[in-house]
């Protein structure tokens, strides 16, 4: 499957951060959709199934820690690929990231020239 035909979902509360991410994907022709809160994602998980799943870690409500717990814990979902994405960068964080069960982490700001290169890799493309 090409990246044309991914569908990833964004979990962002942050309207600018939302735009960022979704404008590169997009600006790679990969179809995104978005939710604001963990919550929501939850909500739109019940008929979505995203090729790739890019998760703020600080979200309000159920936050990007609590979200992976329920997708990894779900038969249906855990099998989706899980980026983590923060402003609140330090290396444990990134080192907790991956061994809590994210697939990679990013921190903000975003290189644009490597995100979705990097996503390539991580989806198998």
């Amino acid at each position: 499957m090409g990246i044309t035909n991914w569908n990833v979902m964004v979990v962002e509360d942050e309207v600018d951060s939302m735009e960022l991410v979704q404008g590169l994907l997009q600006h790679h022709g990969i179809h995104c959709f978005g939710a604001t809160s963990g919550e929501e994602a939850l909500q739109l998980l019940e008929t979505e199934r995203p090729t790739l799943i890019i998760i703020d870690l600080a979200l309000p409500g159920i936050d990007g820690w609590g979200l992976l717990s329920h997708l990894k814990s779900n038969r249906t979902l855990s099998n989706i690929p899980r980026v983590a994405l923060t402003a609140y960068h330090t290396a444990e964080v990134a080192n907790q990231a991956i061994e809590k069960g994210f697939d990679a982490y990013f921190s903000k700001p975003l290189d644009a020239t490597s995100f979705v290169r990097e996503l390539q890799g991580i989806v198998g493309e």
